[in-house]
């Protein structure tokens, strides 16, 4: 049986007892124990069921790899599916139970899928969920939903919290064993800025489990050494519980860090999701141990040989009273020294090779040990548990020559260097065949912009596994020559075994496991073979070989290598399949950080909010701002209010808060070609201290934004988007400068909240801002499409002469934090000249009236800029720019299409939104034709009569032709087609 040892247990703290329920029966462990370790502890062998089968299964590794040992975990707001017991540290109070089975663990109906699994191969539902086809729907489907998953899925709200950070470092090592600390101690004496993280809750890795020496001392005591000196490190940041997640172009790494798991409900988050960016990553990750594919190989009690170690040597428990130890390696050696030196019985080491010799076979038989050379097991008996097993000789077809009685297997197959996070940026690996394992290629690695290698491999990562190279190995990789000295047995080499016995027979091969959780055998990879699924990436969608929640961290090599056995081909040449991020699985909660509930998406309001409210302002959605609509006073409907609004504007002055515009510096040697490219005009060659209105398309044509541009200096311009549009548009920018044109030197800054931006607007514009004083602000000084700094009414401005009205119009910006104060002032000095402020909706009759268009209303994702009248801003001399290719295709380029016109009713009304003109005939589908819809329309205060902009076929070759448009109710009215420019065509009064 399973149980705890009476002495040791370097992690846990015995003096502390830790009282938890698995499926509602209490049990015991101690501070410091995993689920898992506190559950064997308890002789709890049997921990849950597979997903295809519903077989048992027992836990068989002690971190991430774990395929088996998997939860719901909590209760209530703190329920979570799928958590895995090897990773899980205990804490008091803590409730589990197990997956996928019903009604009972111990009693599953599910399990007659084992018994028909003769008639459920790999791939079986390709070929028997198509026929009938009418059964698809209303059997199959509902069936295979019902069937789908593990885990339970959370009913009530997240009860915890979580949040993000970001770091920023010189190098960045991943993995807290030897080879990482070595790498951090030799990088931090040299002076680099050092992040250190470590999944687990301890450092050290494995060398403590297997007794290793470092420089005449036990590893414990030199890692305890290693980390006291780190901490005294002003230049080193270290981290436990803290999993690099995936590793990304440019040195981007996401790093889940556990905060709370452990305890549970204490106030802090429960994780911490990193964002860091580091010059360089060294990846100190370890190795993973494969199981050996024999008959049985699934059953509760068979383990990895050093997982059984880190159980008996971290807490203290024996996974079972006698153990066979089965093995193609060495290291297995050391598990059965450390059973038998811990008073436990092992009545054979079964050795895969047909020659056994070296330090630790030689201990092992000197502590009494019988060792079996050429010998495998040919099957593991037992149900819920291990009862025996039947060894035969590895080299036979699996006759059994013996049936030893025990209740445990420890397995160990060889080792496997952790490369995720190598490969996940693009390093390429190498078949090692003398240690059967996929390693980094040194000569391959994921580059830096500069050439340099992004990510290097430290330690067992690199495919080295004796203590001595991998303290070698992590020092040269932290750039350094001088390594400690390990000491420690000679090892033999080892034999690849990947099926046990080498000739099984089909009988036997059927009941092999690769992929534990969702029930895939050699049997099922042989198949595939044979039906023609030559790619490994094929082969593994075909049987869902490393589909589980453990990503084949267990059972992806030994598959492929069965798969290149099948189709006799090397395994190089079958390759592997791609190591995609997360490493392990992070939490949903840790991914949205603080975005939930009320800041799910934050409502962003401007620097002067608090004044449109005191005014009484009707807020409108403009993406997460909130906008003034208007501002209607007592007794007044919003439609007159913004009439009033605008006719204010127009014989006096208004005020506009248009700090919600988008405002991205972009600066840098190449800035000018930059967005020479984005946008479809030149920029490169405009004025220090002039703007310019620009355009942006898509690749395809497709307008996308526009706004002012303004040449602050030689290398500097401030690029003006939509207030919808600044996120979308930095983000386009960033996209093009990481991932098209990462050698051009451009920096980009998205500057929106750290300026207000106020708009004054009228003919008495002027006046309000001379009577603040400060700077000259006449025609003379500041000219239409110019900028200048200054000071205003003591506050230091950029003002702009713009206008989005057609009246003089001045744009006006200074730090967020004076924002309220000087709309303050300008409200003060405005008063004798009329002044109010005006809304969204003032601001857009304003524009309809002089012609101008809006994003998002003249524009849909399937207009150009040519459909717009606009084709005077594009640059007739550019050999290039986003979205140039895109306009020449035929389609766009037709002279057929809509193009932008003015609307207005022969009876002065309103057109309503969405209406069409109809054209005659209908089309194949027996719609009715088109030729034109309306994109803005609105009652124009300043004209006094409905006016609106639209799409028509022909555009303004057809003004003033009258064409018929729909009413909302069917009905149709009379319009006149017209410029689209309402109101002083000229331009007059804006440049004044």
């Amino acid at each position: 049986m399973s149980t705890r040892l009476a002495k040791g247990g370097r992690l846990i703290d015995r003096a502390a007892p830790q009282d938890f329920t698995f499926n509602g029966k209490r049990l015991r462990g101690f501070k410091g124990d995993t689920l898992a370790a506190a559950l064997l502890a308890n002789d709890q062998m049997l921990v849950g069921r597979s997903f295809k089968y519903h077989r048992p299964r027992g836990i068989v590794a002690s971190g991430a790899e774990e395929p088996n040992a998997l939860v719901n975990m909590g209760e209530g707001g703190r329920f979570e599916p799928n958590q895995r017991t090897t990773t899980t540290e205990l804490f008091d109070g803590l409730t589990c139970t197990s997956q996928n089975h019903f009604p009972s663990l111990e009693f599953d109906i599910g399990v007659l899928n084992n018994y028909a699994a003769r008639f459920l191969p790999a791939g079986f539902y390709y070929k028997t969920f198509i026929h009938p086809r009418a059964a698809w729907k209303h059997v199959f489907e509902p069936i295979i939903r019902q069937s789908a998953g593990l885990g339970k899925v959370p009913k009530d709200r997240d009860a915890d919290r979580y949040e993000q950070a970001y770091a920023f470092c010189d190098l960045l090592i991943t993995g807290g064993g030897i080879a990482g600390l070595q790498a951090a101690l030799t990088a931090g004496k040299a002076g680099k800025r050092v992040w250190l993280m470590e999944q687990t809750a301890h450092w050290g890795g494995r060398a403590p489990v297997d007794g290793v020496e470092i420089d005449g001392t036990p590893a414990e005591a030199w890692v305890k050494n290693a980390v006291q000196a780190l901490e005294a490190m002003e230049n080193v940041t270290m981290r436990l519980r803290c999993m690099a997640a995936g590793s990304y172009d440019h040195g981007y790494v996401l790093a889940d860090e556990k905060v709370a798991d452990h305890t549970p409900g204490d106030g802090r988050p429960r994780h911490r999701l990193w964002r860091i960016r580091a010059g360089q990553i060294i990846a100190a990750t370890g190795a993973i141990e494969r199981p050996l594919s024999f008959a049985g190989n699934d059953i509760p009690g068979v383990m990895l040989a050093a997982a059984m170690r880190d159980y008996l040597v971290n807490w203290a428990v024996a996974p079972g009273d006698r153990t066979v130890v089965v093995t193609n390696n060495d290291d297995a050696y050391r598990t059965a020294i450390a059973l038998k030196e811990a008073g436990l019985e092992v009545p054979v080491i079964l050795d895969a090779r047909a020659t056994v010799t070296g330090d630790l076979p030689a201990k092992a038989r000197a502590l009494g040990i019988r060792v079996e050379a050429g010998k495998a097991i040919a099957k593991v008996k037992g149900g819920k548990r291990v009862t025996s097993v039947a060894i035969c000789a590895q080299a036979g077809q699996g006759a059994v020559l013996e049936e030893i009685a025990c209740d445990a297997v420890a397995m160990s197959g060889g080792w496997s260097p952790v490369v995720h996070l190598w490969s996940h940026c693009g390093g390429k690996l190498n078949w090692d065949a003398a240690q059967a394992h996929f390693a980094p290629d040194p000569a391959r690695p994921p580059l830096n912009h500069d050439g340099s290698a992004l990510v290097v491999t430290a330690g067992a990562a690199s495919g080295v596994l004796l203590a001595g190279d991998v303290l070698a190995n992590a020092t040269a990789a932290a750039g350094g020559d001088v390594a400690p000295v390990a000491s420690g047995p000679v090892e033999a080499a080892m034999e690849p075994v990947w099926v046990m016995p080498q000739g099984a027979t089909i009988d036997l091969r059927m009941k092999m496991w690769l992929d534990y959780q969702n029930d895939v055998k050699v049997s099922d990879v042989q198949l595939a073979a044979r039906e023609g699924y030559s790619s490994v990436e094929h082969t593994k969608r075909y049987t869902t070989l490393g589909m589980a929640t453990d990503q084949g961290k267990l059972s992806n090599i030994n598959g492929l290598a069965v798969l290149a056995d099948s189709l006799s081909s090397p395994i190089p040449q079958v390759g592997t399949t791609t190591f995609r991020p997360p490493y392990t699985p992070v939490t949903f909660g840790a991914l949205a950080g603080e975005a939930r509930g009320d800041i799910f998406q934050p409502l962003r309001q401007t620097p002067i909010h608090a004044w449109h409210e005191a005014h009484n302002a009707y807020f409108e959605p403009v993406g997460l701002w909130r906008r003034p609509y208007c501002y209607p006073r007592p007794g007044e409907t919003h439609e007159q209010a913004v009439h009033r609004e605008v006719v204010n504007t127009r014989t006096n002055v208004g005020l506009l808060d248009a700090s919600t515009l988008g405002k991205i510096i972009v600066k840098g040697p190449d800035a000018g070609k930059f967005l020479d490219m984005l946008y479809t005009n030149v920029m490169s060659n405009l004025g220090i201290g002039k703007c310019r209105y620009g355009l942006m398309c898509s690749e395809q044509g497709f307008l996308s934004d526009d706004g002012v541009v303004a040449r602050i200096d030689e290398d500097t311009w401030l690029c003006h988007t939509t207030s919808g549009g600044a996120d979308r548009i930095h983000a386009w920018m960033e996209d093009w400068l990481q991932c098209e044109w990462w050698d051009w030197q451009v920096y980009t800054a998205n500057v929106t909240e750290q300026f207000a931006q106020i708009a004054v607007v009228g003919p008495n514009a002027r006046k309000v801002l001379e009577k603040l004083g400060g700077m000259d602000v006449s025609k003379e000084a500041l000219p239409f499409m110019q900028w200048a700094d200054g000071e205003m009414g003591g506050f230091r401005v950029r003002a702009y002469r713009i206008s989005f009205s057609g009246e003089l119009s001045y744009e006006i910006a200074v730090p967020a934090s004076e924002g309220r104060a000087f709309w303050d002032a300008l409200v003060t000095a405005g008063a004798e000249f009329g002044m109010m402020p005006y809304g969204t909706e003032g601001l857009h009759v304003l524009r309809a009236e002089k012609g101008f268009i809006m994003i998002g209303d003249e524009t849909d994702g399937t207009v150009i800029p040519q459909d717009l009248n606009l084709g005077w801003a594009i640059s007739k001399k550019k050999a290039d720019y986003l979205g140039k290719r895109g306009q020449e295709r035929p389609f766009l380029a037709s002279p057929d299409r809509w193009k932008l016109v003015g609307l207005e009713t022969l009876d002065g009304s309103v057109i309503p939104d969405g209406s069409i003109a109809p054209a005659p005939g209908t089309n194949a589908n027996g719609q009715r034709n088109t030729q034109g819809r309306v994109t803005s329309t609105y009652y124009s205060p300043t004209l006094k009569r409905g006016i609106a902009m639209g799409l028509v076929k022909g555009g303004l070759s057809r003004v003033g032709e009258t064409i018929e448009m729909t009413r909302l109710d069917g009905s149709t009215l009379q319009v006149k087609i017209v410029d689209p420019v309402f109101y002083d065509k000229e331009g007059e009064k804006q440049n004044v």
